[in-house]
């Protein structure tokens, strides 16, 4: 089992970037809502600390509070693509420590973000946008699980 002892300081704080980042590009995709949406993002990691267990090293990333970074970006565009590299940089390092169940929990983790914040409002008659379902699929084909189809 890969643990946060696995990785240096810098290359936690790497793995422990990726899941907020996601709700990050998700609740930026379209104005308002923010604060439902930051606070969705602390409900999803509560309710995986709550699946304890299951992952050791999942287990250890929801047990830290989700920080992201916005300050590396002058623009909407900016921000996004930064926040995709920070996912990208993430998986690579749990690709490289983590075994093939453990990448595939933290991959589903973050989509379990983005959805979760994507959920964390509705657009009119619609559960989530356009632009926050798109936002979902961008991070979907980061992680390499092609596009998401729905919002739990």
């Amino acid at each position: 089992m890969t643990t946060k002892a696995d990785f240096t300081e810098d290359e936690w704080k790497q793995v422990l970037e990726g899941p907020p980042a996601a709700g990050l590009i998700v609740s930026t995709a379209q104005r308002g809502g923010t604060f439902r949406e930051a606070f969705s993002i602390a409900k999803a990691y509560g309710e995986a600390r709550r699946q304890h267990g299951e992952s050791e090293l999942l287990d250890e990333v929801t047990s830290a509070k989700p920080q992201t970074d916005r300050s590396k970006a002058a623009s909407h565009e900016e921000l996004r693509e930064h926040q995709l590299q920070v996912i990208r940089d993430a998986v690579a390092l749990v690709e490289q420590k983590g075994t093939p169940e453990e990448v595939e929990d933290y991959k589903g983790f973050v989509l379990a973000v983005a959805q979760r914040v994507a959920g964390a409002k509705s657009e009119g008659s619609e559960p989530v946008s356009g632009s926050e379902q798109a936002a979902i699929d961008e991070i979907a084909a980061t992680l390499g699980t092609g596009p998401a189809s729905s919002v739990d």
